[in-house]
Order: structure tokens, then C-alpha cells, then sequence
């Protein structure tokens, strides 16, 4: 039986690869100038043990910066049988992202988007196409636009005072224990999308702890890269069971999921009173053929609100998780950024939404730890739909394009001591990049059309929580040692590993009581 199944891999890798080069054989031309292809390619798999992301192969976005130093800023890859283009510096991602920006604004049909997506329906997923664009403009108009953030203030705030109450409360319980604060803000950034997006609000117990595992799954089985990704033609074996457990994360969301929209409904036809969340919206919008979309009504709804809350609370977690650790590792840096506080907020009050402009110094910690690590080190893989150029190279239609976000951030004509952690740098003149896709040196959340829409809404958060942590408590790690900040493989680069933190009350302690 082994020796039969070795045979069937076998000839199924000779007749991909077969096939692969016959069609590079007839659509190859001469007369263009193609990237230079990098070394160190294994037959039939090409580079995709650099990419894959297995215990002995490194991380990706570590592995093709290092292809960069040798290759130069553009150079391509073959995985499988796709070829990649991968672009390591600013100006060439520019060029990306502007000059053929609708050339590159499409996925590739990779299973995360098959099996996790609802067939490709999900905005991340999506073909560049009248769907993305309805999606999209919804997303954007309807609970990420300047009115909407406004709205949701309260929603921020709330959620934030809650946090930092518990925090209090368990140290009342449990003086010098130390705190998981990645489970914490992970429970945070969850409770504020859920509200936002189908209007639940999940303290603690199992369908709290259920749902955070599922959107976690989620998230992470989005970012694997499956063997039939590389080899379509060979799909049908699931090599290695991802796909299998695709499947089967993506029913536990679509479970989850069409429980709430179900009860959205119930209350709908019931004529009840309620304040309006986004799957209200959906709801009231997605109307069939109405919409312009292929895919059924549920599905649309499903599929958006999905993905909002999935992606809204495991990329925001990730900076937070990152920001912290920073700190503590640089005590300096998290002195500086609480005397600020008490400077400019005082510890007679709480700080506000309206504080974080004189909070010049945390801005600058928030910008350098999204520059070090951001959420997606490769950023989303395009697939290119017509031929451009970029850097002076022709990139044929069907390349996919990775933009190596991790590389480009750490770039030494950019950035002096760039691995260092130093938020000075954005005050002191050295860089005045802002992160929200116009300063191509710095874009964490990406750039051009497919940017993330939830920029404003993702940095709001992240200023507001961070301050009320540093201005609530002092923060210090487990007998003073280190934070491990080794990454992981995955559409997020952090371990799930806990972080531990002992805290103490840093502000009178009648305060806290309004944090309750």
C-alpha cells in the first residue's frame, strides 16, 4: 500500500511538472525581460519549501528578505507550478500599487479562499471584480467611515474601561500573579467586533471561549499554504489534511455565524427596537440580484460579517501583543511613554479619545512596532490580471505578486538601525511616514485598492487601549527576564504562546472605580 500510494505522488509531481513546463514552453518570449529567478529551487516544488512555513524550513518573510539581499528588490519565485514576483523595497511597491495597481488588485484561487471563504465571496478573498467593489463599498461606507467611527466611539470606550476594571479586579484577587494579556486583549478586540458587527456581547463562559477559538482557527488556517495551492492537480489527495481542517473550521464559523444572523432575523420580522449593528445593514442592503453579486444572500452576509470580526480581532490583537512586548523589553521607552501621560493626562482622570494628539510619543511607539512587525509580514498574495511592468521587468498576466511588507520596513536607505526598536525615529525628523498607504516606505495595512478598510478604525484602537494600559498600570514581565520575540509562521507572524505580565495600579485607587 505505501509502496502504491508513493507511486501514485509520484506520477501525479511528473505529470504537474510536465504540464507546467510545456505551457512555459509555448507562452515563453524571447524579447522580454524577466525578473531574475532566485536559486536554490527543488525539482517540482521550486521555492515552496521557503515559503511553506514548516518547523525546519525557517520563516517565509525571513526567507525571501534574505533572497532580496542576493537577488536584488524584484526577483521571482516558482511555487509549484505559479510563478511569483516578490518585491522587497518601497519604490517598487509604489509602482505596484499606482501605475498597476487594477493590473494587481486580484487573489489568487488558493483553498483558504475556497474552503474558509465561502467559494471566494469573502472581501479578502474575492476576485477583483463587481463584487469586491459592492463589498468594499459597504465595509467602507457603512462601518468603517468617519461617521460610523464616531458612532462606534462609545462601543471603543466602553470596552476599554471594561478591560482595564477586570485587570484591577484580578489584581485586588491575586496581588504579584501574573496576567496572560494576550488572552485578555484578545477577549477585548473580540468583544468590541462583535458589538459592532452583529451587536452580541460575550463575557467569558464557553460560547466566549468557543468563539475566540473559532475566529483564532480561522485566521490561522487562512494563512497556510496547502500542497494542492502549488499543484492543483493533485487536490483530490490532501496532502497533509489542510484542507480537511479547513473545512472543518469553516463550519464552525458558518455555525456561528448563521446563529446570529438567524436571531437578526427573528427580531427583524418582530418589529423589535434595537440599535442598528453591521449585519443589521447587511440585512437591509443585500438584496439579491439588488446587490450585483453571483452569490446567495446569506452568503454575502455571512461570508462579510465573517470575515470582519475574524480578521478586526486577530490583527489588531497582534499589534497590541507586539507593542507590549516591545516595551517591555525596552524599559526606557515605556517610561517615556507614561511620563507623557502623566503629563499631558495626569493621573486624576482617565485618558480620552480626545488626548491621543498631545500623545505625540505613544503615535511613535504604535507606528515602530506596526513598522517591525506587521500584522502580515507578505502582506495578502495578488495574482496579476494583465501584463505590467514593474522596476523596468515585464510581469507577465497570471504572476502572483508578494510584497514582502517585514523586508521593505527594515530597509537600511530608509530606516537607520532599522531591526532596532527606536519610536524616537519618527521624532526626530528621520522619517514623518504615516501608516495608511501614501507613504509607501511604511504600509503595514498595505496599499492601493485593496488596502485594509479598517486603518482609522484599527489604529483608534490600538492608541486608545494601549494608552489606558500604560496609564492604568505598571507593566513588568516574570522575575524581570525577557520577552521571547521569536515569530511564527501564518497570516500573522506571533506565537500562541501567553504573555505574562505582573501588573500594579499606577493611579489613586478611588479611579478604578470608574473603570467599572
Amino acid at each position: 500500500m505505501e509502496f502504491s500510494a508513493a507511486v501514485v505522488y509520484g506520477a501525479a509531481a511528473f505529470i504537474s511538472l510536465l504540464f507546467y513546463y510545456l505551457i512555459r514552453l509555448r507562452s515563453a518570449d524571447p524579447t522580454l525581460r524577466a525578473p531574475p529567478e532566485a536559486g536554490g529551487a527543488w525539482p517540482f516544488l521550486g521555492h515552496l519549501h521557503l515559503i511553506s512555513g514548516g518547523p525546519s524550513s525557517g520563516l517565509p518573510h525571513v526567507n525571501l528578505g534574505a533572497l532580496a539581499d542576493k537577488h536584488g528588490p524584484i526577483f521571482t519565485i516558482r511555487i509549484g507550478v505559479h510563478r511569483a514576483a516578490v518585491v522587497s523595497s518601497w519604490e517598487l511597491a509604489k509602482q505596484a500599487f499606482t501605475a498597476n495597481d487594477a493590473a494587481v488588485s486580484s487573489r489568487p484561487s488558493v483553498k483558504a479562499g475556497k474552503h474558509l471563504g465561502y467559494g471566494y465571496a469573502m472581501l479578502g478573498f474575492a476576485e477583483h471584480g463587481a463584487h469586491w467593489r459592492q463589498l468594499r463599498k459597504l465595509a467602507s461606507a457603512e462601518l468603517f467611515s468617519a461617521r460610523r467611527l464616531e458612532q462606534q466611539r462609545r462601543v471603543r470606550v466602553a470596552e476599554t474601561l471594561i478591560f482595564v476594571g477586570e485587570l484591577h479586579a484580578l489584581w485586588q484577587r491575586e496581588r504579584g500573579a501574573a496576567v496572560d494579556v494576550k488572552e485578555r486583549l484578545g477577549e477585548l478586540n473580540l468583544n468590541v467586533m462583535l458589538r459592532l458587527v452583529a451587536g452580541k456581547e460575550l463575557r467569558g463562559g464557553e460560547e466566549a471561549r468557543r468563539c475566540r477559538r473559532v475566529m483564532r482557527d480561522f485566521f490561522h488556517m487562512a494563512g497556510l499554504f496547502v500542497p494542492s495551492d502549488a499543484f492543483p492537480y493533485l487536490e483530490w489527495l490532501d496532502i497533509g489534511g489542510h484542507e480537511r481542517r479547513m473545512k472543518r473550521a469553516a463550519e464552525e464559523m458558518d455555525e456561528i455565524v448563521g446563529e446570529w444572523l438567524a436571531e437578526h432575523r427573528r427580531k427583524e420580522y418582530s418589529g423589535e427596537d434595537k440599535a442598528q449593528d453591521f449585519m443589521d445593514v447587511m440585512l437591509s442592503v443585500v438584496k439579491g440580484e439588488d446587490f450585483g453579486s453571483e452569490y446567495d444572500v446569506d452568503t454575502i452576509i455571512k461570508a462579510t460579517c465573517g470575515t470582519l470580526i475574524a480578521g478586526g480581532t486577530d490583527t489588531t490583537s497582534v499589534v497590541f501583543i507586539w507593542a507590549i512586548a516591545l516595551l517591555l523589553n525596552n524599559r526606557r521607552v515605556l517610561e517615556k511613554a507614561q511620563e507623557e501621560l502623566d503629563k499631558h493626562v495626569g493621573k486624576e482622570r482617565r485618558v480620552e479619545e480626545s488626548d491621543i494628539a498631545n500623545l505625540v510619543y505613544l503615535q511613535a511607539i504604535v507606528k515602530e512596532t506596526l513598522r517591525l512587525y506587521p500584522p502580515g509580514p507578505l502582506g495578502g498574495a495578488r495574482r496579476v490580471t494583465q501584463d505590467c511592468s514593474i522596476g523596468g521587468y515585464n510581469i507577465p498576466k497570471g504572476t502572483w505578486l508578494i510584497v514582502n511588507l517585514w523586508k521593505l520596513h527594515r530597509d537600511p536607505r530608509v530606516w537607520q538601525d532599522p531591526s532596532e526598536f527606536r519610536p524616537e525615529r519618527f521624532l526626530n525628523g528621520e522619517s514623518n511616514a504615516d501608516v495608511k498607504g501614501q507613504d509607501f516606505e511604511l504600509i503595514p495595512f498595505g496599499a492601493g485598492r485593496r488596502i485594509c478598510p479598517g486603518i482609522n478604525f484599527g489604529v483608534q484602537m490600538l492608541h486608545l487601549v494601549l494608552a489606558s494600559l500604560l496609564q492604568a498600570f505598571d507593566l513588568n514581565t516574570v522575575s524581570d527576564e525577557g520577552v521571547d520575540m521569536s515569530e511564527s509562521a501564518g497570516l500573522t507572524n506571533i506565537k500562541a504562546t501567553p504573555l505574562d505580565v505582573v501588573i500594579a495600579p499606577r493611579l489613586p485607587p478611588n479611579l478604578y472605580e470608574s473603570f467599572n
